[in-house]
């Protein structure tokens, strides 16, 4: 039997690198190597009890990272700008100038569309500006890649953007995003894309594949929390003048949502591509319900604040 060719994942204790590492290893046809900085976190151990290789590296330290590469066929890669913030360039580039080193005949990459470009110049939103710029870098370098555009997680609405208590059995929650429909996606269901692009290199190396499970008006999604919570929860709003005045980030989520309000109407293609690659995607309406006890106890938090 000919020996299964490896793969690296970078960002494995993280939640897409996460997602790409389970999936493959589910799948078992390619060996799977994953990069951590901490061999004894759960996660780690986790993904070695379920058959990874694990190996200490970190993006600032490009040997280590060539190391970890030695004798892979493929290599997966995310990078955070949560974490790393304008450092984020760099690292990228460290991760880049490994895979081009190695040799490395499949990369995917977790990029994002440059939204001051899609502006014109108008805003900006680093969190997505350096990821495109990684991958103009890695297009110029003419490395064999694939780009994963992933769309609005789920899971944003348990964390970064919680339903607020407007009164009795009622909530809301709010952004910039006005009538323009917002492509959103489960993380989870990002593993089982890649896997698909990794299987297929013919067709995705010099593509970009948008990573969409559902694409819909804000106002759709509340009304699916409505159905599936039996609540009154609406989508309120907030203009990115408003918006930006908010606290930690304000200002780059406001111009993010602005831009895809005005300038990506839709993702329906992308939506299309997604399921086709990967048919075990997550409908939001599915998610509320696998969640649904997460967002009552969300909403039992909001209760006790406002009495």
């Amino acid at each position: 039997m000919d020996q299964k060719k490896t793969i690296l994942i970078i960002g494995a204790t993280g939640a897409q690198g996460g997602s790409v590492a389970k999936a493959l290893l589910a799948e078992n046809k390619f060996a799977v190597r994953i990069l951590t900085r901490n061999k004894q976190s759960q996660k780690a151990i986790a993904l070695q009890q379920a058959g990874a290789e694990v190996v200490i590296g970190d993006l600032d330290n490009i040997e280590s990272i060539v190391e970890a590469m030695r004798g892979c066929y493929g290599v997966f890669g995310v990078t955070d700008f949560w974490e790393h913030f304008d450092d984020e360039n760099q690292l990228g580039k460290n991760l880049i100038h490994a895979v081009k080193q190695m040799k490395i005949q499949h990369f995917v990459f977790s990029t994002s569309p440059g939204y001051n470009e899609l502006s014109n110049g108008k805003y900006e939103v680093p969190q997505c500006d350096i990821k495109a710029g990684l991958q103009e870098y890695t297009t110029s370098l003419n490395i064999p890649a694939t780009f994963m555009h992933v769309a609005f997680y789920f899971e944003n609405f348990l964390n970064l953007f919680p339903l607020q208590r407007t009164g009795e059995d009622s909530y809301s929650f709010g952004f910039p995003q006005g009538d323009t429909k917002l492509a959103m996606v489960r993380i989870e269901d990002l593993g089982g894309v890649v896997a698909a692009v990794f299987n297929h290199p013919v067709q995705y190396v010099g593509r970009t594949v948008g990573v969409v499970g559902a694409d819909d008006t804000c106002n759709v999604y509340a009304a699916t929390m409505s159905k599936v919570m039996q609540k009154n929860i609406q989508y309120g709003y907030i203009p990115r003048e408003i918006y930006a005045e908010f606290g930690f980030a304000g200002e780059e989520f406001a111009n993010m949502f602005e831009v895809q309000r005005l300038y990506i109407p839709n993702r329906q293609i992308d939506l299309i591509e997604s399921y086709g690659l990967n048919p075990n995607m997550q409908t939001f309406e599915n998610w509320v319900k696998k969640n649904k006890k997460r967002f009552k106890a969300m909403m039992e938090i909001e209760e006790a604040i406002s009495v």
